[in-house]
């Protein structure tokens, strides 16, 4: 459990699969990836993610704004299991509600997860991903300190011929972190 300012960053309960699955049915959260998922697909997704932060002790953590919201989305680390260009790696990522968009809690909780990376998993590197042309992520991963690796790729898991499949690959090492916290 990581805490910040406004935000707790926690295992996820069985009460926030609910609000997953409403959220991720939501065609505007989900603008971005390939398509909504069911009910069912947001509930295997969710004990996935608290499965490997049991096994962990970190990973995508739900997000809860301590006396106002007891869920608003995830935030937190992921080793993406598919064959990526870049692989191994670990990546910082976030979903949330859109409710909750603007009000700078991605960011807030991003580098809560960075710190996490790197103080306590003692990680070199850290990635984002996002598909082009989704610049609320990108604005997030710039107000963490990220950079454009320059590096675009196409995402294994996505149809080559979708217009999601071409995604812009983020990082920022041990040292740019440092740099930013000073």
């Amino acid at each position: 459990m990581l805490e910040t300012d406004r935000l707790l960053l926690r295992q996820w309960v069985e009460e926030d699969f609910d609000l997953f699955a409403k959220m991720c049915s939501n065609e505007r959260v989900m603008e971005f990836f390939p398509n909504t998922q069911t009910r069912e697909e947001s509930y295997e997704m969710a004990r996935k993610i608290q499965s490997l932060i049991n096994e962990r002790g970190w990973g995508l953590w739900a997000i809860e704004v301590p006396s106002r919201y007891k869920f608003i989305g995830f935030i937190g680390l992921h080793t993406p299991q598919c064959n990526m260009p870049f692989s191994p790696c670990v990546e910082v990522g976030w979903r949330l509600s859109n409710q909750y968009w603007g009000k700078g809690y991605a960011t807030e909780g991003a580098k809560a997860a960075l710190e996490f990376a790197f103080n306590i998993l003692k990680l070199n590197e850290v990635v984002s991903f996002t598909t082009v042309g989704n610049v609320r992520s990108e604005a997030v991963m710039k107000k963490i300190g990220m950079h454009n690796s320059g590096h675009n790729f196409m995402h294994p898991n996505i149809e080559q011929s979708h217009p999601q499949c071409e995604h812009i690959l983020y990082k920022i090492n041990q040292s740019e972190w440092r740099q930013t916290t000073l």
